[in-house]
């Protein structure tokens, strides 16, 4: 009866093991084929054009361009209070901006769904990718951007997109969720790229930049916080040393006392994120200065 018994416990306790395993292999598998594209759809850059383009929100200042133009690209929480304020202190600054929306063309914009696009598990930045190089050659032959002053911000999840973005243009990879690289987009992909503000970024193992790196000479600014429980300011920081010890023009600015998000004004529910009006304007400051040296934009000469 003994044996019978540690038989039957054995047992029982493998079911139990399996049943705890079988969704982190499958969490697991899911990351792993959305970030290496093979369980995602490729499409022509116009159709993913003509699906993202009619949620595209511009803002600009109300004399005539062209203008310095950043391209906007939020979190795994979708345009949210931040990018707003990003696009109304560039606008006072002489900039236009265009807000590029991932999230609500592949149906993400329900609160609920944000821990699935943090976690990777609907959305990487790898797929997200292929939304920067869109937007970044339709941005190009607009008549009110100045193609060769362009910039790049993205916060947490869209700063992992950039990053991923300016790696594979760098080594030759079109973007998983592109059949190509859009027309025009000639070789370097980055063509009109001056500058790049990255805050909270992932920079992981799941990030192909932070092992690839990437070569394009572009100034970036990173904008940490220090202790970061949702993307580790250390990663980016190991990047970022990595990156300068190579020639790369890269500067790092570590917020302390904050948290990840801290220029949110409005949290999502079950988020620790916390706002903090003084580092956020801080933030804001240095993104705009660090913009205009890059670009050698002078807001005063409009």
């Amino acid at each position: 009866m003994k044996a019978k018994s540690v038989r039957r416990s054995l047992v029982g306790w493998a079911i139990a093991a399996a049943l705890i395993l079988a969704p982190l292999v499958v969490v697991g598998a899911n990351m792993i084929g959305r970030y290496s594209g093979l369980t995602v759809d490729r499409e022509s850059p116009d159709a993913v054009l003509a699906r993202l383009g009619p949620h595209f929100e511009v803002t600009r200042p109300d004399w005539p361009g062209p203008y310095p133009t950043a391209l906007l690209f939020s979190g795994c929480d979708g345009p949210s209070s931040n990018i707003a304020a990003w696009a109304a202190a560039m606008a006072e600054r002489g900039w236009a901006t265009i807000m590029i929306d991932s999230h609500t063309p592949r149906g993400l914009h329900e609160p609920q769904l944000w821990p699935l696009v943090c976690a990777g598990q609907v959305m990487t930045g790898a797929e997200r990718a292929g939304d920067v190089a869109v937007a970044l050659a339709h941005a190009r032959a607009l008549s009110f951007v100045d193609a060769e002053r362009i910039a790049l911000i993205g916060a947490s999840h869209g700063g992992w997109a950039i990053l991923e973005f300016l790696s594979m243009a760098d080594h030759g990879e079109v973007p998983i969720t592109l059949t190509d690289w859009p027309i025009g987009m000639h070789a370097p992909a980055t063509e009109g790229v001056r500058g790049a503000v990255l805050l909270y970024p992932y920079c992981g193992e799941l990030n192909r930049a932070s092992w690839l790196g990437w070569e394009s000479e572009i100034p970036m600014l990173f904008l940490l916080a220090e202790g970061d429980l949702v993307a580790d300011e250390e990663d980016c920081l190991d990047v970022i040393e990595r990156e300068v010890a190579r020639g790369l023009p890269l500067e790092a600015e570590v917020f302390t006392g904050v948290t990840h998000g801290f220029d949110h004004v409005s949290s999502l529910e079950f988020s620790l994120n916390t706002y903090d009006a003084e580092a956020a304007a801080r933030a804001f400051e240095m993104m705009g200065s660090f913009l205009d040296r890059s670009l050698r934009f002078t807001p005063a000469a409009q």
